[in-house]
């Protein structure tokens, strides 16, 4: 049967055919396309899942600033409130996680761009810290994560993961997205659970812009790990509840592809708008401009 599939229904339509999961769907889908056998498949997916866990323990273990000076370390003050926080100990310990991987990209530290380095916290720190609360092995991370890239692949090609060109809504929004269907299947959910997980995950970011502060990739987008995190978590326990998506998986990402081709360009990752917009915003990019500038003269008269 021909693996390779462009829509949900068409993914759902090969797991139900073949009695096959959506992560094993997407490794026949890889075997398809990239004529890789299953070995280097799981290899390099095992090395994406070393390079998160080590994005995880780095950003939780000590404080990261970035040349900004924007981002330092939420991440390990959300860890040390964890046992106080009224979501509960465990979603605490998962937000941190997923903050802890953004501050790592903020700092120009090593993480896995899935789907985007602004939205890299999400998928690690939702089914990472999931795992090890569960006493779940690496395999069973490793079926989440190919998972994750079906509903990744879905979304690329019928939408966008980028914020420049479909805010934010495509970037945070696809990784919750990725991460609530991982989830789901990792907790021993079904293929439809597990795209109305990804469904309604989208649906509750629908509009998200992109309006990162001075252009960089750090406030507000760190925070809005946080949130996918949770988004992405609230929307697998739904599935697993069962309560469906409405709205089909499909739908919801036209929808989304429409609603980011209606937003205002600067609202899609300029710096122009949203937050970047606001007077604390513009006086944080103009401190910045002039360091910058301070730099670059300093750096001149030394050559000089």
């Amino acid at each position: 049967m021909n693996m390779v599939f462009s829509t949900g229904e068409e993914l759902l339509e090969i797991c139900k055919s073949e009695n096959i999961s959506i992560s094993e769907a997407a490794i026949r889908y890889e075997l398809m396309i990239s004529e890789r056998d299953r070995d280097e498949i799981y290899e390099e997916m095992r090395l994406n899942l070393k390079t998160m866990k080590d994005s995880i323990k780095k950003g939780l273990s000590h404080k990261h600033v970035s040349m900004s000076g924007l981002v330092g370390d939420d991440s390990i003050t959300m860890l040390e409130f964890a046992s106080q926080a009224a979501m509960g100990e465990r979603m605490a310990k998962i937000v941190a996680s997923a903050m802890a991987v953004t501050e790592v990209n903020a700092t120009m530290g090593c993480i896995v761009a899935a789907p985007t380095a602004g939205a890299s916290g999400i998928l690690p720190g939702v089914l990472i810290e999931f795992a090890h609360q569960h006493e779940l092995d690496d395999e069973m991370i490793l079926k989440g994560l190919f998972n994750a890239a079906a509903i990744g692949v879905l979304i690329a090609k019928n939408a966008s993961i980028s914020g420049a060109s479909g805010g934010c809504q495509a970037e945070t929004g696809s990784a919750s997205a990725m991460a609530a269907s991982a989830l789901v299947e990792m907790r021993g959910g079904t293929p439809l659970q597990s795209l109305d997980a990804a469904a309604m995950t989208l649906k509750n970011v629908m509009g998200l812009v992109c309006d990162p502060v001075a252009g960089l990739v750090e406030c507000p987008c760190i925070k809005r790990n946080a949130l996918g995190a949770v988004n992405a978590v609230l929307c697998s326990d739904m599935a697993l509840a069962g309560i469906k998506s409405i709205i089909p998986f499909d739908e919801v990402v036209t929808t989304m592809k429409n609603v980011g081709k209606m937003m205002h360009i600067d609202l899609r990752e300029t710096a122009k708008g949203g937050l970047a917009a606001t007077p604390t915003g513009i006086k944080i990019a103009e401190n910045m401009a002039k360091a910058k500038q301070k730099t670059s003269q300093a750096d001149n008269s030394k050559r000089d």
